[in-house]
């Protein structure tokens, strides 16, 4: 048995869910998601909260059981209050800039870096160093995050790069002059 399925989850005002032919499908104030999930785990809501009860004690039932919740989780956070991450550009004359629907990225190369917008994703630029990533899909927000990373992943020696608020880089140690080697 899965200790984090074994958990409920609170369902806040407003929030509905739906389940049919192991399709969950998650309204709220936000937007609405929908996902499948297997048959081997069963959901109920009662109270106000969700439970969701194993059907059988196979270990890749009790795996799934804990996914399910986690996911199911997720769904209800999302489209009721949202998730956002936030990201750094660290770097001499490096900037970011939002045009229309695209975000542009001066990091360092010969020619500016265009990423599109994705479906159900907003990207906002606060400043000319700082880019947030906001939207309901948990998933889909880190991998744009993610995404957007990988255009510049920050370099040990200076730090230059993007990256996520908060995150520490393990600086490394120059070359050294080479006296006293023999």
């Amino acid at each position: 048995m899965s200790r984090i399925g074994k958990m409920s989850i609170a369902v806040p005002a407003g929030v509905s869910l739906q389940c049919e032919n192991q399709i969950v499908t998650v309204k709220g104030p936000k937007g609405t998601l929908s996902r499948k999930m297997g048959g081997s785990v069963e959901i109920k809501v009662e109270d106000g909260h969700i439970r969701l009860t194993a059907l059988n004690n196979e270990k890749e039932t009790g795996a799934l059981h804990g996914l399910y919740r986690s996911l199911l989780a997720g769904m209800v956070k999302g489209v009721y209050e949202g998730f956002t991450k936030s990201l750094e550009v660290k770097g001499v004359g490096w900037k970011v800039a939002k045009q229309g629907n695209k975000l542009v990225l001066n990091v360092g190369y010969s020619h500016p870096i265009e990423y599109a917008e994705p479906e159900g994703i907003k990207l906002e630029c606060p400043s000319q160093t700082e880019i947030t990533v906001s939207g309901i899909d948990k998933e889909k927000v880190g991998q744009v995050a993610a995404d957007l990373r990988a255009i510049r992943v920050p370099e040990p020696y200076h730090g230059y790069g993007i990256r996520y608020k908060g995150e520490h880089v393990e600086h490394k140690e120059g070359k050294t002059s080479g006296k006293g080697k023999k």
